[in-house]
């Protein structure tokens, strides 16, 4: 016991500095930067479902994907357990180490400005991906593959013989 009445510890070790194990920060104390000890890898599908999620989010957008991409959404939709909507319908993206690209298939509402819409979906998408993973967006290109009409419903109904 030491004169202030608690047990003594042990004496620690000292600090590893990273410079000593091989890092880039020589003299940084072993537990200051956790963020350089060990790597993060973010899969394709994450940037493409965050990238989807950013673009639906667009006042203008109407629906993502093409014609057979939405067709198949659809059907996903009605079948028990396949998950609801396919957020990434109509994304595709390449992520590397750093930095990702992102290609977009939307449609549109009708009597918007595809352009101003576009530049939108761009802006966001952008800052969602880049805000959530820190990775830097390269590019963002978009598709517009149709218009959605304001008579045009998703599905016909279904028609009942009696």
């Amino acid at each position: 016991m030491t004169d202030t009445g608690l047990p003594s510890r042990p004496e620690t070790p000292r600090a590893v500095s990273l410079g000593e194990r091989g890092g880039k920060s020589a003299g940084v104390p072993h537990g200051s930067d956790p963020g350089s000890r060990g790597r993060t890898t973010i899969a394709d599908g994450v940037v493409a479902k965050i990238a989807g999620m950013a673009a639906r989010d667009v006042p203008g957008v109407h629906s993502m994907g093409g014609g057979f991409a939405r067709g198949m959404g659809a059907m996903r939709e009605r079948m028990p357990g396949a998950g609801g909507k396919a957020v990434t319908s109509g994304v595709k993206v390449e992520v590397g180490e750093v930095q990702t690209a992102v290609d977009l298939e939307i449609v549109v509402e009708y009597g918007v400005s595809i352009i101003d819409v576009a530049g939108d979906v761009r802006v966001n998408v952008i800052a969602a991906i880049e805000r959530m993973t820190g990775l830097e967006v390269v590019e963002v290109n978009i598709a517009v593959g149709d218009v959605h009409l304001p008579d045009e419903s998703e599905e016909q109904p279904e028609r009942r013989l009696e």
